[in-house]
């Protein structure tokens, strides 16, 4: 894999990309090509501290401009010379097979949406994020892109969930299920339900390449064996952020106990491989970032709080995307699916 990182994307840019950069090379073997891709001038000497200035796998790419984390999708427009914008166009030219920002959210969907396009079959992209779960991970979609999803567009999120549940997870029978306020078939506001009632009539034409489970609710996320939960953007966005932040309040409200008290810091002495576990476990830096799936190209976006750990594991997941050639295994299902329903629309008009 040939991969293209926007170096001045992330709050503590461009350090952590430099970071990461040295550890996917150490690290994942995939990895052909690596393109930093912002001001030169900046990413020289810091390539040059890290050892990597050298490295026959490494180029340099000059962009002239930063898109802000504060920015809007219109500076894509207004920064045609961004690292952000350079970064995708190395894909969609060709010369990269993937790429990867911790920028500006809103920004990284625009630059991809705009420069490599979509996929066939797909109307609008959706934001694919991990989070871990009792049984592993859960993927929710879409969690941010496209706020006002249709029924229609909810189902191609599922597919896009269930082909990275399947190839990159290891899940071979993808479990997905509608974001609900209750697992009843009559629960949901009205695009919930028009939701369900599309891919259950999809689910009974033998056509959907996941097993569809009905409805589910919040706690289900963590709890089952779910392995996708579909929604349009505006719920997956606040959700996710929601979950993030308990994580964190969690973490600050356990380490404010620990304090209290002498017996409570002995008691976390003893306990601390444990507490290296749940971190492992609730880091999202282990996951590395959400994928940006239905455009045409692999685009990876890391949280904006990266540090070099979440850029390497968000390296081993577009290299894991481009191995397994997730993008092929959606068009091919949308090749069924759409016409699908093109006809059961047909049919209720």
């Amino acid at each position: 894999m040939k991969l293209a990182l926007d170096a001045m994307g992330g709050d503590n840019a461009p350090q952590i990309n430099i970071d990461g950069a040295k550890l996917a090379l150490q690290e994942v073997k995939g990895l052909e090509t690596i393109y930093l891709v912002g001001r030169e001038e900046e990413l020289r000497p810091l390539c040059a501290a890290a050892g990597i200035l050298d490295n026959p796998r490494v180029e340099l790419v000059h962009a002239s401009e930063v898109v802000g984390m504060g920015e809007s999708g219109k500076a894509v427009r207004q920064k045609k010379d961004s690292s952000m914008c350079r970064a995708v166009e190395l894909v969609r030219r060709g010369q990269a097979d993937a790429v990867l920002s911790a920028g500006n959210t809103g920004a990284a969907v625009t630059a991809s949406t705009l420069l490599l396009g979509r996929l066939p079959g797909v109307k609008f992209p959706g934001i694919v994020s991990p989070l871990p779960s009792v049984h592993g991970h859960v993927l929710l979609t879409d969690t941010g892109a496209n706020p006002d999803a249709e029924p229609k567009n909810l189902v191609v999120y599922g597919i896009f969930a269930a082909m990275m549940a399947r190839y990159i997870y290891n899940r071979p029978a993808p479990k997905v299920g509608v974001m609900s306020n209750g697992t009843e078939e009559g629960k949901g506001c009205a695009k919930s339900k028009e939701t369900f009632k599309l891919m259950s009539a999809l689910a009974a034409k033998g056509i959907l390449p996941f097993e569809f489970i009905g409805n589910c609710e919040g706690h289900d996320i963590f709890e089952t064996e779910l392995d996708a939960a579909v929604m349009d953007g505006f719920t997956g966005n606040i959700l996710l952020k929601t979950a993030e932040a308990t994580v964190k309040a969690f973490t600050h409200w356990m380490k404010a106990g620990i304090k209290s008290s002498v017996p409570a810091m002995a008691g976390a002495l003893l306990m601390k491989g444990v507490f290296s576990r749940l971190n492992a476990r609730l880091n999202p830096d282990k996951i590395g970032g959400s994928t940006l799936m239905g455009v045409n190209g692999v685009s990876i976006i890391a949280h904006g709080s990266a540090n070099g750990e979440a850029i390497l594991n968000a390296i081993r997941m577009a290299e894991a995307m481009c191995r397994h050639s997730v993008n092929d295994k959606i068009i091919a299902a949308l090749e069924r699916v759409n016409p699908a329903i093109a006809e059961l629309e047909s049919e209720q008009s």
